[in-house]
């Protein structure tokens, strides 16, 4: 027998699910049998998921060697503002000696849809891969180019703001507003734990605040299904919550601790493939989230997106009354609740934003989209201890 993969199986209620895992893993295949009928079928499901996944210390200098076992023999890099003045020198030299060529490198200042559009098209013929490394915007920019051109591309984060490092979905300006868009899951993930450290502690404090969400997140799933609205991905639903479950429980003394750092890039990364394989982002994303992108849309200058989630996240685990003394440990212990304080956050803007989210996404049906709620969620707003703490 091949030993080129692993076969697991697991009884859901009826039904048997069997997961074939390729060592050479690119995607998953999962073939779902039902029974109980004298009809059988086959559904088979293919998931994307990173082929390289390296998170490690000093990997910023050897991002050649780690993506050359994909024969990629051109490539083109997109950096963040101000990222290659940091890191270039090290991946250029790294992907030389590796005798990988780099057809171009490209600094992206914007993420606007048409601009992004542009670039995409422009990327020679003969570019076998593309990688982003830099926040949020490089990461979406290449990610979305990536998915225009149908071409692999690598993820090199320089900072832990959010899990969209890992998600198959870009986040960009259409008409002056975010918008999330289709995009592709990475062929590679590389992340350099002391880049990661090396960067402002607002960049941390947002990824914890993006992944704590998966615990109102989920909640909010299960509340779609109990209502009949929707059939939650069982095995989606099982890495998303592993993953937040992993991260709350980690011992820390500092938000720099190595542990702690790795425990957040895994669990952030988990979090991308929760949303490959829903095909959506409900594992991760709630109404906390809804909350986040109502923000977006009306403030000026909008905080960090996982700092808005995060504070969010406090508002709807009250208002669902699940895990709420479990977030408010994690966010109060990583000091996420006093660098919001400095923040001068506007209590009113998030009751605006409140009022604001259902629309948002109307097809869905969370917590949030029930009137009740948010007028409860109101309430806690002006009567909170923490909240009246933290925002003005």
């Amino acid at each position: 027998m091949s030993k080129d993969y692993i076969i697991t199986a697991r009884k859901l209620k009826n039904n048997y699910v069997i997961f074939l895992f390729y060592k050479n893993i690119t995607e998953i295949k999962t073939a779902l049998i039902y029974t109980g009928s004298d009809n059988m079928k086959t559904l088979i499901h293919r998931i994307a998921i990173p082929s390289i996944l390296e998170v490690g210390k000093g990997n910023i200098n050897n991002v050649g060697n780690l993506i050359k076992k994909s024969n990629f023999k051109k490539v083109l890099i997109c950096f963040g503002e101000g990222i290659k003045e940091l890191f270039g020198d090290s991946i250029e030299n790294s992907l030389k000696e590796a005798v990988i060529e780099i057809s171009k490198t490209e600094i992206i200042k914007d993420i606007n849809f048409e601009e992004i559009s542009i670039k995409a098209f422009e990327i020679s013929n003969d570019v076998e891969a593309l990688i982003g490394v830099g926040g949020g915007k490089a990461i979406d920019a290449v990610k979305y180019m990536s998915f225009l051109k149908k071409l692999p591309f690598i993820s090199i984060p320089t900072s832990t703001s959010n899990d969209g490092f890992s998600s198959p979905g870009a986040s960009l300006l259409v008409s002056g507003r975010r918008m999330s868009l289709p995009a592709k899951t990475p062929h590679g993930i590389i992340i350099d734990i002391d880049v990661i450290k090396g960067a402002p502690e607002k960049f941390i404090f947002s990824g914890v605040g993006d992944l704590i969400s998966n615990i109102t997140a989920l909640h909010d799933w299960n509340f779609e299904e109990e209502h009949g609205k929707i059939i939650i991905d069982d095995f989606a639903k099982m890495i998303s919550k592993k993953s937040v479950n992993s991260f709350v429980r980690t011992e820390f003394k500092t938000i720099k601790d190595d542990l702690f750092l790795k425990e957040l890039v895994d669990s952030l990364t988990l979090n991308g493939i929760s949303m490959e394989i829903a095909g959506d982002s409900s594992p991760a994303s709630g109404s906390e989230h809804l909350i986040s992108h109502a923000l977006d849309k009306f403030l000026e200058k909008p905080e960090l997106h996982g700092i808005q989630v995060g504070i969010a996240t406090y508002i709807m685990s009250k208002v669902q009354n699940h895990r709420v003394e479990r977030i408010s440990k994690v966010l109060r212990e990583t000091g996420f609740f006093e660098y919001v304080k400095t923040l001068k956050m506007r209590k009113e803007d998030f009751k605006k934003a409140i009022d604001i989210a259902p629309s948002i996404k109307p097809n869905r049906y969370t917590y949030i989209h029930v009137e009740e709620n948010r007028i409860l969620a109101k309430k806690i707003i002006d009567e909170d201890e923490i909240l009246n703490y933290i925002l003005v």
